[in-house]
C-alpha cells in the first residue's frame, strides 16, 4: 500500500517538508561514503532554510500544550486506557520541556560556524564544493567515516528537540483520523467538506492499481483526480474505478 499525504495549511506543509528532510538526513548520515555525508550536511542546510520561520518553535509548543489539555480531558473517559494515556502525556511533557530548553534561534550553532557557512554558500552553486574551491572541506571529507559522522551529529544535535516535537505533533495528527473506504468513479472523487477545518488528508492506495492521486482541497470541497503513468512517465487521466482509503485528520 502507498500512503499519500496532503496538507491543508502552510504550517502542516512546513512540518511535512521538515520531516521529509529529516528522513533523508537519517539515511545519509548513517552511511560511510564522503559523498553521502556531503548530502547529509547539505540536508542540514536545507532544514535551516525551511525552519527559518521565527514562530515555528512557538507554534509547536502551542500545539503540544493544546494536545496536552485535550488528552487530559480523556482521563475521565472509561473507554480510554489510562496507561497509554499517561505514556502519551509523559512524552508530550518531555518533548515540550526539551524544546523550551533549546536556546536561541533554530540552527544558530550552524549559522555561527563560519566554516559551515562557507560550505553552505558554495553548495548553492552547482558543483561549487569541488576540492579546488574548498580544499579544507575536501580534507575533512578524507577523514575517517566515524569522525565525519561524529562531526555531523554534533552539528545536528541542537536541532533534535525541534524534530522530536514536530514528529510527535505529526504522529498525533495522523492518529486523529479514521480511514474510510472510498471508490473513485471514472478516476475522480469529490467530497463536500461543509466548511469543516482539517489539517491533513491521508490517501491509501494499493500499489498494484498504478493510480496516482492529484489532490486539491479547501475547507469547502475535496477533489481527487487519479492519473497513471505511461512509458514516458507523463501522468495521464485514469478512467477506471479506483478503490482507496481516505483519512481526514484534525486535532
Amino acid at each position: 500500500m502507498i500512503v499519500y499525504e496532503y496538507p491543508f495549511n502552510e504550517r502542516i506543509r512546513t512540518l511535512l517538508r521538515l520531516e521529509d528532510l529529516y528522513e533523508k538526513f537519517q539515511f545519509f548520515v548513517h552511511q560511510t561514503d564522503p559523498m553521502q555525508h556531503h548530502v547529509a550536511l547539505s540536508t542540514i542546510f536545507d532544514m535551516l532554510e525551511v525552519a527559518g520561520r521565527a514562530d515555528l518553535k512557538s507554534d509547536l509548543l502551542q500545539e503540544l500544550e493544546r494536545q496536552r489539555q485535550t488528552l487530559l480531558g480523556y482521563r475521565l473517559n472509561p473507554n480510554v486506557q489510562s496507561d497509554m494515556l499517561d505514556a502519551i502525556l509523559t512524552e508530550v511533557d518531555a518533548v515540550s520541556s526539551a524544546l523550551v530548553a533549546a536556546q536561541g534561534k533554530t540552527g544558530q550553532n550552524v549559522r555561527d560556524n563560519e566554516w559551515l557557512m562557507s560550505i553552505r554558500g558554495r553548495t548553492i552553486i552547482p558543483g561549487g564544493a569541488c576540492d579546488f574551491d574548498m580544499p579544507s572541506y575536501y580534507a575533512w571529507q578524507q577523514r575517517p567515516a566515524e569522525q565525519r559522522y561524529s562531526d555531523i551529529v554534533t552539528w545536528f544535535t541542537p536541532l533534535v528537540p525541534l524534530f522530536d516535537a514536530l514528529g510527535l505533533v505529526l504522529r498525533l495528527l495522523r492518529d486523529s483520523g479514521a480511514p474510510v473506504k472510498m471508490i473513485a468513479v471514472a478516476g475522480s472523487y469529490q467530497q463536500m467538506l461543509q466548511g469543516k477545518v482539517y489539517q491533513m488528508l491521508r490517501l491509501t492506495l494499493d500499489e498494484s492499481s498504478g493510480a496516482i492521486p492529484e489532490i486539491s482541497a479547501n475547507k469547502y470541497m475535496l477533489w481527487v483526480r487519479f492519473t497513471t503513468q505511461g512509458g514516458d512517465l507523463k501522468p495521464r487521466p485514469l478512467e477506471d474505478q479506483v478503490p482507496f482509503e481516505l483519512t481526514l485528520c484534525n486535532f
